[in-house]
């Protein structure tokens, strides 16, 4: 992954404010922080009378505007980005494509500004004490400071059990935060202000002739995944679904060669999908690399991703591409190319249509469902006995529960009871309302009329860049190999923005326009197969294997020492595990994975 690490503060004796930045491979006591992807500009006022500017830019961005377009490929492209911010301030990461983390530190005003791209691919944590901002792209990096103090956020936790991931803009420390998709920071006189410089404009009323829009889809899929290949040795993962699928074979058109592509499937019965891979890959003729993980492969990995976070991940679908990318690395590539984001922006998850079928029943007048259906229905006698009666009457409760509360109606820790999950004392320092708070926030906050464009929004920062992309960046940084995601290239997702909202969900029927699109390019089999997802069969394995056993068990004895979780809940927890495997599986790999992280993090948090 590429780095950067620094601290702003009150301007020294020398009239710098920068006192530390790493990313230069010639600055050896700070070598090891960097990585040599990321490129630095100064600007000592010698030619120009400005004096005290460093630029820092990790990634593959690039200008929109012209003139700095021709700046950055005759001066590279910090030096465009101090000319960009000399020029239009903060507006200048307005004229960023691409994804990115920049660092403008300007001494001359007393003024740092950090920003991260659209998808929060490159991601930016700072943290501000006494009066200095101390910034980097992971958490670990800002415990490395003296002046940092990383205390264990209470509510961080709670979130974790309940999101199974920890959303932006907080982290799983107290006033340690993380720039969301599209935010910059600015910096001075001891200060930090946050602002978005972009977000997601969904245009909703746009009729173009569908053959007119499929052109352009397929052009600009296609050179962004031309772009995305950055003269590296690039694969692809492919599991078998359209996304992953498309951007198989794509690359093989772009790079005049058969594809590699890297497939991971499972001896598990309803988890597998290696049919699929292989159909794609025969479609296609790309050369098909296949791993099977086994239960053991599982147990080993487990401590390693654990390690491997800046704070507790709970998504089990990191063991698949951890090995994927593992898989990959030793067979030379140096990139792999994912098709994460199609579902967010085309709409793609089954949960839309759903939705979209208890927003049927939420658009009958109030008077009509309070004093006509709903007292007819929950009337019956002995009605939950009744199968049809019983279905519609839990239509109608879930339908009744406004979005985006709706979207949690299973949510393990919902049905479970926060009161019978956590300790009392641990209760007492969290809000439980907080996950729905900022799920509100978001959902009706966008820049959205319709309801499939909020839910597309909603899940492109939780879904997306708090989860899938983690998932996957961390997970090829510990294999040795980096990720790109064609399908959040800027014009992809403005591409997306601009499509009707009918377009994405028709009726039922999940991301219309996207299959249609690539009908003739993607073989039938695959247009046509149900949604499935990478899942990791771990609570069916739990069930046998002694290695994930003694690592689960083990870690849940553990977690019960730490004063969060009630020890009588983890033991009750094994029991449910026996009588429903995958679902309560889910909440033995949250809780072992929070308790492997804190092994791991001792340091910082005992």
């Amino acid at each position: 992954m590429n780095v950067f690490y620094g601290y702003t503060g009150p301007t020294n004796n020398h009239g710098n404010i920068l006192d530390k930045m790493g990313e230069s491979p010639t600055s050896p006591a700070l070598a090891r922080l960097v990585t040599p992807y990321g490129c630095v500009a100064t600007l000592d006022g010698s030619a120009s009378g400005e004096s005290g500017i460093l630029a820092v830019i990790n990634g593959n961005p690039y200008f929109t505007d012209r003139r700095l377009a021709e700046r950055a490929r005759t001066h590279g492209m910090a030096a465009a980005m101090i000319h960009a911010y000399l020029e239009y301030d903060l507006a200048a990461f307005k004229l960023l494509a691409g994804h990115f983390s920049a660092t403008i530190v300007d001494s001359k005003n007393s003024l740092t500004l950090l920003a991260t791209d659209r998808s929060a691919v490159y991601p930016v944590v700072y943290t501000v004490t006494q009066n200095q901002l101390i910034f980097g792209s992971s958490l670990d990096m800002l415990k490395r400071h003296p002046l940092v103090k990383s205390k264990i956020d209470s509510q961080a936790i709670y979130d974790f059990v309940f999101f199974h991931m920890i959303p932006s803009p907080g982290t799983i420390y107290q006033d340690h935060h993380r720039l969301l998709p599209g935010q910059y920071l600015r910096f001075t006189k001891g200060k930090a202000e946050v602002g978005s410089y972009w977000e997601m404009q969904f245009t909703e009323n746009a009729q173009l002739p569908f053959e007119e829009l499929k052109s352009v889809f397929l052009d600009t899929v296609r050179q962004a995944v031309k772009d995305a290949t950055n003269d590296t040795r690039t694969g692809a993962f492919l599991s078998g679904g359209t996304d992953s699928s498309t951007i198989a074979g794509m690359l093989g058109e772009v790079t005049g060669k058969p594809a590699e592509t890297y497939s991971i499937g499972f001896e598990a019965e309803g988890y597998d999908e290696m049919e699929y891979a292989r159909i794609a890959a025969r479609h296609f003729g790309t050369h098909q690399h296949e791993y099977y993980v086994t239960p053991n492969d599982v147990a080993h990995a487990i401590p390693l991703i654990a390690a491997a976070y800046d704070q507790p991940f709970g998504n089990s679908s990191a063991v698949p591409s951890y090995y994927c990318a593992k898989f990959a690395q030793a067979d030379g590539m140096e990139q792999l190319l994912g098709g994460d984001g199609g579902d967010e922006l085309f709409g793609g998850n089954t949960r839309y249509a759903k939705q979209k079928i208890f927003s049927l029943y939420e658009a009958l007048p109030e008077s009509l469902r309070r004093s006509a259906i709903e007292p007819l229905i929950f009337g019956i006698p002995g009605g939950n006995a009744i199968l049809p009666v019983r279905k519609l009457r839990s239509y109608i409760e879930q339908a009744s529960v406004p979005l985006p509360a709706r979207l949690e109606t299973y949510n393990l820790l919902n049905r479970l009871g926060a009161v019978n999950v956590f300790t009392p004392e641990f209760l007492a320092t969290i809000d439980a309302d907080h996950p729905f708070a900022l799920m509100n926030s978001l959902y009706h906050g966008v820049h959205a009329k319709t309801q499939i464009n909020r839910l597309l929004a909603l899940d492109l920062k939780f879904t997306l860049a708090d989860n899938d992309l983690p998932k996957v960046i961390q997970t090829c940084h510990l294999s040795g190999i980096k990720a790109a995601f064609p399908l959040l290239d800027d014009k992809v997702v403005a591409f997306s923005a601009s499509l009707a909202p009918d377009l994405k969900l028709k009726g039922t029927r999940l991301r219309y326009f996207f299959k249609e699109a690539l009908r003739g390019f993607l073989p039938d089999a695959i247009l046509t197969k149900s949604k499935h997802g990478f899942g990791l069969p771990f609570g069916e394995w739990l069930r046998n294997n002694e290695a994930l056993q003694t690592m689960s068990y083990d870690s849940l004895e553990s977690l019960k020492g730490r004063g969060i979780i009630q020890a009588a809940f983890i033991d009750e927890l094994r029991q449910l595990h026996q009588t429903h495997s995958g679902y309560y599986g889910t909440m033995i790999w949250v809780l072992m994975m929070l308790e492997q992280w804190f092994r791991t993090h001792t340091d910082i948090a005992g």
